[in-house]
């Protein structure tokens, strides 16, 4: 699956990289089986997708659960390659925020 594997994001439409890397380096790790894991910021989890055609052409859905500053946190998002190493897409807060996003392939 083209998905698969750890990227760093880059780049969130809503917040600053500064914040989006406060506790670590923000990313997105995606297994095989669709199952991964992401954090930025204080908003941290697991999510489990799927790759889903939309029109001609195709991108990986995912739910989210966690939390946010601890607090409990629900969401959905999806991504969509945007070249060889990056991905392009979106991650909702369940009854929150929504922000774009940009993620590259984590070297090594």
């Amino acid at each position: 699956m083209w998905y698969e594997g750890l990227r760093h994001i880059i780049e969130m439409e809503q917040w600053d990289q500064e914040y989006c890397n406060m506790e670590v380096q923000a990313f997105i790790r995606i297994g095989s089986n669709g199952i991964g894991e992401f954090q930025f910021a204080l908003v941290s989890g697991e999510l489990d997708g799927e790759v889903v055609k939309v029109g001609d052409a195709e991108r990986f859905e995912f739910t989210r659960e966690g939390q946010d500053e601890l607090d409990p946190a629900l969401g959905s998002g999806w991504l969509q390659l945007a070249g060889r190493d990056q991905l392009k897409g979106r991650i909702k807060i369940h009854m929150g925020d929504s922000s774009g996003l940009v993620a590259v392939r984590a070297l090594g």
